[in-house]
């Protein structure tokens, strides 16, 4: 399963078995249809013997939200495995994780362009397949990239041309290199014009235009966190696209959720909010948080941590938004990050990528590395090929299989790359709030009164809110706790639910000062005064909606 990716019907397929060969740990449940009618699934995973899924805190995971970033569904099925085999390998923490948390994952966001991408005859798309923004999908002057040769692969195409800005690399005629800075280049030394292979609609003869595609939307742009006009492919409003939609309306109606993960394509890095601000406008505390969390990511996975916007965002005056892992942190208060696997520079020359490459692309000696190295897994980086095109006539076919090997690794490498993202995802969830009864009382009063007395502990590193943002705006309801009497018991004073408002978590202890003086921040004493028989059953429930739900029962004596 993980030495190739797989389309749809397959994917249908795989999850229906693991929910069979694991029905103690694996439900699978659709929560929306794609724009092509394709159901959205969610793989809910925890030990239902230790609880309800909506009994514990949560970490959801989704991928492919982007169509030709086929690495993330392959490490969410991964991440599945990983769960549902904890036992088999005597996995401690796994099973911990399992007993004590829910995992929510969604394989395949964009159903509809991973099937595009992943076809015969590949179309890639950056996301939705759903014509935008115009509805007839009009083919506009200029080039449309598809497969042209029906190799099954959309590759580059080089025409000379005495003006082009691209020549051979001098050691390898694969790969192309940009001509100097001032145009001079050696005495018969052929220039070249480089194209997306593809076909060119209302040639006029001498301009190539280089329209958006008719699918020009982007869904990791139509989340409701900074949503605009001015970022490309963002939609017609907030949650316009149906995935979207019912992605978000998924995780709201899960408020048990306290962690986010996105898994993209590519770079070799984990990234965090902020996208459209640096970490001085967020809370200190939520930056610390973010980056303790994040070294830990680093250990397990290698990938680095950085912020988008710092390191990332190339022109700060013009900044992304509408992403998911926003969303996740500014409307719900969630630590959201985005992982972004396989780094061919990485692999290729041992020097991580720089964080400008989505920007200005790899290297003249980086691409050559990466030709070299990927000579022992296939053809990753391909011999140009004379071919007859219908419109530019006598041009080449050639170069990197972008698709195969940058954007994805080389399928015997693949499983590799994902393994290790599986345990940041049980550490981040390990990681979330947890409520437990630590204390459960019933003390004498006299002629039949008793204190009852419930004491409620955060176990979880982080603070029932999850994050200072969700506390300083209100988003997280409080802690609360309730009795249940039998017949003839009553409550003397005050009422029967009562909120006792948020604890801190481990991580509280860390800050202001790292002293050794902790105190009990973590901790609240729930008292009623009740008249019960000797002998009578309480019970007891508290809860919080994201740091879980516990039962247990006084008997009074």
């Amino acid at each position: 399963m993980f030495d190739r990716f797989i389309r749809h019907d397959e994917l249908v397929a795989t999850l229906d078995a693991l929910a069979l060969a694991y029905p103690e740990l694996v439900t699978i449940d659709t929560y929306g249809t794609s724009h092509e009618g394709r159901a959205l699934l969610l793989v809910t995973v925890t030990d239902r013997i230790a609880g309800a899924p909506e009994t514990k805190p949560a970490q959801w995971v989704d991928a492919n939200i982007h169509a030709t970033e086929v690495t993330g569904g392959a490490a969410a099925l991964h991440l599945l495995h990983h769960l549902v085999t904890a036992a088999e390998r005597g996995d401690t923490t796994t099973l911990e994780a399992l007993r004590t948390r829910t995992f929510y994952v969604v394989p395949r966001v964009n159903p509809d362009g991973v099937e595009a991408a992943l076809a015969d005859n590949p179309t890639y798309r950056r996301s939705s397949m759903r014509p935008w923004p115009y509805a007839d999908r009009h083919p506009w002057p200029g080039l449309a990239s598809h497969d042209i040769d029906g190799d099954g692969r959309v590759l580059t195409m080089r025409i000379a041309d005495p003006n082009g800005a691209w020549v051979e690399h001098a050691e390898d005629g694969r790969v192309m290199v940009p001509v100097p800075i001032d145009g001079v280049v050696a005495a018969g030394v052929q220039r070249y014009r480089l194209l997306d292979e593809g076909t060119i609609a209302d040639f006029d003869g001498f301009i190539v235009r280089t329209p958006s595609p008719p699918e020009g939307l982007d869904m990791n742009r139509n989340f409701p966190a900074g949503w605009g006009t001015a970022v490309r492919g963002s939609g017609d409003h907030p949650l316009s696209e149906p995935e979207i939609d019912a992605l978000v309306r998924a995780i709201v109606a899960r408020p048990n959720i306290c962690g986010y993960n996105a898994y993209h394509t590519s770079g070799g890095v984990i990234l965090r909010p902020s996208s459209t601000v640096g970490d001085s406008s967020l809370p200190p505390v939520d930056v610390w948080t973010f980056k303790e969390l994040g070294k830990r990511g680093t250990e397990l996975t290698s990938y680095p941590v950085h912020s988008v916007f710092e390191d990332f965002t190339w022109d700060k005056s013009d900044t992304m938004s509408g992403a998911a892992d926003d969303w996740a942190y500014e409307h719900l208060g969630l630590y959201g990050w985005t992982t972004e696997f396989w780094d061919v520079v990485m692999a290729a020359t041992g020097e991580r990528s720089s964080t400008d490459i989505w920007y200005v692309g790899p290297t003249p000696e980086q691409e050559l590395a990466i030709a070299r190295w990927s000579d022992q897994y296939g053809e990753y980086v391909v011999p140009w090929r004379p071919f007859d095109h219908p419109q530019l006539g006598p041009v080449e076919i050639g170069g990197l299989d972008w698709f195969r090997v940058a954007s994805n690794p080389p399928l015997q490498l693949l499983t590799e790359e994902i393994r290790p993202h599986a345990e940041f995802a049980v550490f981040q969830a390990l990681a979330a709030p947890c409520l437990e009864i630590a204390h459960a009382a019933a003390v004498a009063l006299g002629d039949g009164l008793w204190r009852i007395e419930v004491g409620i502990a955060n176990s979880g590193w982080l603070p029932t809110t999850v994050s200072v943002r969700a506390a300083k705006s209100h988003m997280v309801l409080p802690i609360w706790a309730e009795l249940a009497l039998p017949d003839g018991a009553s409550i003397v004073t005050g009422p029967n639910r009562v909120t006792l408002g948020q604890l801190d978590g481990r991580s509280g202890f860390r800050i202001d000062g790292g002293g050794r003086n902790d105190g009990t921040p973590d901790r609240v004493l729930a008292t009623w005064t009740v008249r019960a028989a000797p002998g009578a059953d309480i019970g007891v429930t508290a809860s919080h909606p994201r740091a879980g739900t516990r039962h247990t029962s006084i008997t009074v004596s």
